[in-house]
C-alpha cells in the first residue's frame, strides 16, 4: 500500500469516544457530619524549595527537570521555536519529474550516485534519531534543552520518511537499497564509525559525574554535532544538489533542501551545547583525541566519496567533495571553539551554502516556497 493510500485510510471518526453518561453523584445526607481530619492531613506540609534558573546545568543539574521556566538557556527555546516555524512533509513536493529523470535522463554513473547517497542518508537519520533519543536527551538536565531535542527526534524520523518517499516514488528496490549500508563497505564504514563513537554513551547508567566519562560524553556529542550532522550531513547532500544544478532530480533535491535546513539547526544547537558543557564543567577536549576523531572522519569520508563518485559527473567529483568536506570541517571547528583540523582548505563549492540560506526563489504556482527561517540565524564564520 502506498503512503498516500495508507494516510487516507486513517479517519479521525474511526476513534470512538465514550457515549455513556456517568451516573449522577448522590447528594450527601443533610445530617451527615464532616469526616474527621486525619493525622496526615493535620500535619504541616513539608517545605518546598523554589527552583532557580541557576540550578540548571547541561548535565548533572539540580533543578526540577519538569519546570521549564525560568530559562537558563533561552537560546535553546529559540531553536525550538525556529524549528516549529519550519514544519513540512515530503508529500508537499512533487516527484513526478524525478521519476522521468531517473529512468530516462540519468546516466549509469548518476544513478549510482543517487541511489547510494539515499542508501547512506536513510540509515544515518535513523542512527541520529536513536542517538538523540537514547544517548543524549535523557542526560540533559534542563527541560528547554530536552524540548528542542524532542523536536529533533521527530525531524530525524521525518527525514527518514522523506528518503523512503523518494525511494518508493521512483520505484527502487527498497530491500536492496536499504541493505546497501550493510553490504557496501564504503557506506558501512561511516555508519560503523558513528556507532562506535556513540554507543559507549547510550547506556542509561553512564555516570556523568565521573570526569573521564564526562570527557567521553563531550567528545561523543562533539562527534555527533560537529562531524556527523555538521559535516557529513551538510556535505552529504552535495552530489544530489550537483544534479539539481543541471536540472535533474529537482524534487528530491528540494526535499533535501528542507532536510538541510533542519540539519543546520541541529548542528548549530549541538555545537552550542558542546561549548556550554565544556565551559560549565571546566573541561577541555583532549587534542590528541580530537586529532584522531578528525582523521577517522576524513578517512571514512574519503572511502565513501571514492565509491559514490568513482565515475565523475559533470561539475562534481570525489576531489571536490573532499576539499569541501575539509573546508566545512574547519568552519565547524571554529564554531565549536577548537583548532581547525585542515588548515588552508578552501571553499571550492560556494554554491553549497546557498542551499542552506535559500530564500523565496521558487515559482509559487510550481512548488512550495522554501523560505528558511534558520539560515540567517546562524553565522557560519
Amino acid at each position: 500500500m502506498s503512503e498516500t493510500s495508507e494516510m487516507t485510510a486513517f479517519r479521525f471518526d474511526d476513534w470512538e469516544l465514550p457515549t455513556q453518561t456517568p451516573p449522577a453523584r448522590q447528594p450527601m445526607p443533610a445530617t451527615a457530619a464532616p469526616a474527621p481530619a486525619t493525622s496526615a492531613a493535620a500535619a504541616p506540609a513539608a517545605a518546598v524549595t523554589a527552583t532557580r534558573a541557576s540550578d540548571k546545568r547541561i548535565v548533572n543539574g539540580q533543578g526540577d527537570i519538569n519546570q521549564l521556566s525560568p530559562f537558563k538557556y533561552p537560546w535553546a527555546w529559540s531553536y525550538f521555536l525556529m524549528a516549529n516555524n519550519n514544519h513540512w512533509t515530503p508529500l508537499e513536493i512533487s516527484m513526478a519529474q524525478d521519476v522521468h529523470d531517473y529512468h530516462h535522463r540519468l546516466t549509469p554513473a548518476e544513478r549510482h550516485i543517487f541511489e547510494n547517497v539515499l542508501a547512506y542518508l536513510t540509515t544515518s537519520d535513523i542512527l541520529a534519531m536513536r542517538n538523540i533519543g537514547l544517548a543524549v536527551m535523557e542526560k540533559m538536565t534542563a527541560p528547554e534543552l530536552q524540548i528542542y531535542q524532542a523536536r529533533q527526534v521527530y525531524e530525524e524520523a521525518l527525514h527518514t520518511w522523506t528518503y523512503q518517499h523518494c525511494i518508493e516514488s521512483i520505484g527502487l528496490d527498497q530491500q536492496e537499497i536499504y541493505n546497501r549500508y550493510r553490504v557496501v563497505p564504503q557506506i558501512h564504514g561511516k555508519i560503523a564509525l558513528a556507532q562506535r563513537r556513540l554507543e559507549s554513551v547510550m547506556a542509561s547508567d553512564f555516570d556523568l559525574k565521573d570526569r573521564d566519562n564526562l570527557h567521553t560524553f563531550a567528545l561523543s556529542y562533539f562527534f555527533f554535532a560537529v562531524v556527523f550532522e555538521g559535516c557529513w550531513f551538510y556535505n552529504g547532500f552535495t552530489p544530489i544538489f550537483a544534479l539539481q544544478r543541471r536540472g535533474l532530480m529537482k524534487g528530491t533535491a528540494e526535499q533535501l533542501q528542507y532536510i538541510m535546513r533542519d540539519e543546520v539547526l541541529h548542528a548549530g544547537f549541538g555545537i552550542r551545547v558542546v561549548r556550554e558543557l565544556l565551559a560549565e564543567e571546566q573541561l577541555e577536549l583532549d587534542p590528541q583525541a580530537l586529532r584522531q576523531l578528525w582523521d577517522e572522519a576524513e578517512a571514512a569520508e574519503q572511502a565513501y566519496a571514492s565509491y559514490i563518485l568513482r565515475d565523475p559527473v559533470l561539475g562534481y567529483n570525489a576531489g571536490l567533495h573532499m576539499q569541501q568536506f575539509r573546508f566545512i570541517a574547519n568552519r565547524r571547528a571554529r564554531q565549536a571553539g577548537v583548532a581547525e583540523p585542515f588548515p588552508g582548505a578552501s571553499n571550492v563549492l560556494p554554491w553549497l551554502d546557498e542551499q542552506a540560506n535559500l530564500r523565496k526563489e521558487k515559482n509559487f504556482f510550481e512548488t512550495r516556497v522554501t523560505e528558511y527561517q534558520s539560515g540567517a540565524a546562524l553565522a557560519w564564520d
